[in-house]
């Protein structure tokens, strides 16, 4: 069916009005990356070399008082603070981690103090374990000075005489590095629509 020239320039006139309506319209420009996504090793990726420095903080209470802590046990932790190269975090805060004890010496009598030594063993991120590297320790007081007294004075006093505990506070810092190269592709977000506001129409 033609069109006549009158109907031609009826639709012409409409289209402005259609122009009128609120539309969506993609983003053209996308939004700046700001994660990344954890890979298996394959060339042309970015990577977080071994040896980078990761901070983070015990999630437990580690202390040689009770006497329960043992070599081999495991304990909680976590990254204190984002990992970023180029503007990317590649481990985002609070990543979870572990830790391992690796030296328990309780304390006991002639002032000999307790004693914790530790090593940070890995990190959690997604379906991956990330090894890291990383030692701590924490030693209690010894009673040395009250020992010495207490020989002088009675001999059997000294023996009684004990140092304090190792204690480790949860969220005490600790410091970590990769213990292997991380590689990862950088993620952008979803391009948001751009949303064209409707304009108001003249009144006639």
């Amino acid at each position: 069916m033609r069109l006549s020239v009158a109907g031609l320039l009826a639709l012409l006139v409409a289209v402005p009005s259609f122009a009128q309506q609120g539309v969506v319209v993609p983003s053209s420009s996308p939004a700046p990356a700001i994660a990344a996504a954890i890979l298996e090793p394959s060339p042309g990726l970015d990577v977080l070399r071994a040896g980078t420095e990761i901070p983070l903080i015990v999630r437990e209470e580690l202390t040689t008082k009770k006497k329960k802590l043992r070599v081999g046990q495991r304990f909680q932790m976590e990254v204190s603070a984002a990992v970023v190269q180029g503007g990317v975090t590649v481990i985002p805060a609070g990543t979870p981690a572990v830790g391992e004890i690796t030296e328990v010496r309780n304390k006991g009598m002639w002032g000999k103090s307790g004693y914790i030594g530790a090593r940070v063993v890995s990190l959690r991120l997604g379906d991956r374990h990330i090894r890291l590297t990383g030692t701590f320790d924490d030693k209690g007081v010894t009673g040395t000075g009250g020992v010495v007294a207490s020989i002088a004075l009675v001999p059997l006093a000294g023996f009684f005489t004990t140092g304090t505990s190792a204690f480790i506070a949860s969220g005490s810092a600790v410091k970590a590095f990769l213990d292997e190269d991380v590689q990862f592709r950088v993620v952008a977000p979803a391009s948001q629509p751009l949303s064209v506001p409707v304009s108001a129409t003249p009144a006639q």
